[in-house]
C-alpha cells in the first residue's frame, strides 16, 4: 500500500520537535480524518535554516511532513511557498489515493508557518 519512502519517512522521521523560539509556526488539520499539523520555522535571512514538525495522524501524515521539512530546509521564503502537497506525495513516490487529501497537508502546514512568520514582519 505505501512506497519504501514512505514507510522510511514513518518509521524515521526526520526534522521531529519543535523550535523553541521559532519565528514562524503553522498548523492545518483535517477533521474529517484527525490529521494535525505543526510546523516549526527558523528563518535568516529570508532562509528556512531550521524545519521542525509535530503531527498526530497516521503514518501518511508523518511521512509527508518529514518529507516536507527535507524539502524546505535551505530555500527561500518564496521557493518553499512554491512546494505543494503533489510534489511532497511525488517527493515519496506516492501515496495510496485515499491518503493525498487527509493525510497529505504538509505543505499547507509549511505554507502557514510562513504567512505566520511574514505577519509577524520578522
Amino acid at each position: 500500500m505505501y512506497t519504501e519512502k514512505v514507510m522510511d519517512h514513518f518509521t524515521n522521521p526526520r526534522n521531529v520537535g519543535e523550535i523553541e523560539d521559532a519565528n514562524g509556526v503553522g498548523e492545518v488539520g483535517n477533521a474529517s480524518c484527525g490529521d494535525i499539523m505543526k510546523i516549526f520555522l527558523k528563518v535568516e535571512d529570508n532562509i528556512i535554516k531550521d524545519v521542525k514538525f509535530k503531527t498526530f495522524g497516521c503514518g501518511a501524515a508523518i511521512a509527508t511532513s518529514s518529507m516536507v521539512t527535507e524539502m524546505a530546509i535551505g530555500k527561500t521564503l518564496e521557493e518553499a511557498m512554491e512546494l505543494t502537497n503533489a510534489a511532497v506525495a511525488e517527493a515519496l513516490d506516492g501515496l495510496p489515493p485515499a491518503k493525498m487529501h487527509c493525510s497529505n497537508l504538509a505543505a499547507d502546514a509549511l505554507h502557514e508557518a510562513i504567512k505566520n512568520y511574514m505577519e509577524k514582519g520578522a
